[in-house]
């Protein structure tokens, strides 16, 4: 089944226009639609649990789980590993200021998920699951603002001043 948001790269959302249009829970970086078949992954660069990154043109997404190792087998983190082989559709949002979901575009697993160190949510190291993905139109690219961008310069500044 297709699903038409009618969405172009760069075209911002709030959580609520969000949930609307993709059918999908309030919350959550990983959010499945069993109505529509979409899995939603947001990227929420104004919280510092997880370090997804941008590498040339693949998206290095964190998986689901924010206390202790995390695991393919577990939710969100399956469906998307398996995403290449099952009909769900994946569409990225990354998030740069409160309540402006920024629309990438449809992703897809384009390489084997990896394991990192990183810290968890009591600052503790714990091996996470990195989704390498990339967009499905990259020429389809859209702009981010650059108040967006300084946003999260900003937030990395102050996350860092924090490590010891």
């Amino acid at each position: 089944m297709s699903f038409e948001h009618g969405l172009k790269p760069s075209d911002i959302l709030t959580n609520q226009e969000l949930m609307n249009k993709f059918k999908c829970a309030m919350s959550g970086g990983m959010r499945f639609s069993h109505r529509t078949n979409v899995l939603v992954l947001i990227s929420d660069h104004t919280k510092s649990l997880y370090d997804d990154r941008w590498i040339n043109n693949v998206f290095h997404y964190t998986g689901m789980g924010q206390m202790g190792p995390q695991s393919l087998d577990y939710s969100q983190n399956k469906k998307l590993y398996q995403s290449n082989h099952t009909n769900v559709t994946v569409y990225l949002f990354e998030v740069f200021m409160q309540n402006q979901y920024v629309f990438k575009g449809e992703v897809y697993l384009s390489g084997n998920p990896y394991q990192e160190e990183q810290l968890d949510k009591k600052n503790e190291l714990r091996l996470v699951w990195v989704f390498p993905l990339r967009l499905r139109n990259e020429h389809n690219e859209g702009e981010i603002p650059i108040e967006f961008l300084e946003s999260k310069e900003k937030i990395q500044k102050n996350r860092a001043k924090k490590l010891t």
